[in-house]
């Protein structure tokens, strides 16, 4: 780990101008950077050193900030997210990286997440997903039953809690060699089955979300386990197993 107070690097950037268009690598020079800055703000840096030398920024997704909104999906020198574990983009620091570096910076890659500029991608195929059964129903009819009130055994609250963690960023698919979102779906479906609030359509959410996830082009799971390795919010593997459990019993009771 670099104890130095400035880096001086070479940034090796993906750049396209959109998703017809055919990319490629850019380097850049940047210096002067500070370790306790975030990987964001260097490339905050480098696109105000862009725009005074009056070339085109590097588009990137960003938001929060904080780790919470999935964003800044960034691959940086073969990892989703950068070198480290358990964090987002922006919660990575340049002190991960040392003097006189080169750091590779791609978008993710998949059939199902086309490019739409530089390092945006569209993941809008994670939404469409999520329509297509990722909710509950509620029966409103006299005085509906306070949430709260529902007992829920601890073990199960615990498990929907550690699945609705998942941030919707999309690192499991960049890293997995299938393009699979297995890991994603199985955090939604299982969320919503370990809830008493989610067995009215518990057998429908489960086909229609993995019918989604088929029709959005995404690959099949081999189980080697990147995915969890690589997510910001160590999502478990025992969600795709549990999925694949509701995906089959589901299965069999609407023959």
């Amino acid at each position: 780990m670099n104890t130095r107070k400035n880096l001086n690097l070479t940034l090796k950037i993906w750049r396209q101008k959109n998703r017809k268009s055919k990319g490629k690598f850019e380097l850049y020079k940047i210096s002067d950077i500070s370790t306790d800055a975030s990987f964001l703000e260097m490339l905050d840096i480098l696109n105000e050193q862009l725009i005074n030398e009056n070339k085109e920024p590097v588009a990137f997704d960003h938001d929060c900030r904080e780790g919470i909104c999935g964003m800044c999906s960034l691959y940086i020198n073969g990892r989703a997210h950068g070198p480290d574990t358990g964090i987002t983009t922006c919660q990575l620091h340049m002190r991960m990286f040392n003097d006189g570096d080169t750091i590779v910076i791609e978008p993710w890659r998949s059939v199902a997440f086309p490019v739409i500029k530089d390092l945006i991608t569209d993941r809008s195929a994670f939404d469409r997903i999520m329509a297509a059964g990722g909710f509950i129903s509620v029966n409103t009819s006299g005085n509906t039953l306070d949430a709260n009130a529902i007992a829920v055994p601890k073990d199960d609250a615990d498990k929907a809690m550690d699945a609705a963690a998942c941030i919707s960023c999309g690192a499991c698919v960049a890293c997995c060699p299938n393009g699979a979102a297995m890991l994603f779906v199985g955090a939604k479906v299982s969320h919503f089955a370990l809830l008493p609030q989610g067995q009215i359509e518990r057998k429908r959410r489960v086909l229609n979300m993995v019918k989604a996830m088929d029709e959005e082009g995404f690959g099949n799971c081999s189980v080697i386990g990147a995915c969890e390795v690589e997510c910001p919010k160590k999502i478990s593997l025992d969600n795709i197993a549990r999925m694949n459990r509701e995906y089959i019993n589901a299965r069999i009771s609407t023959k």
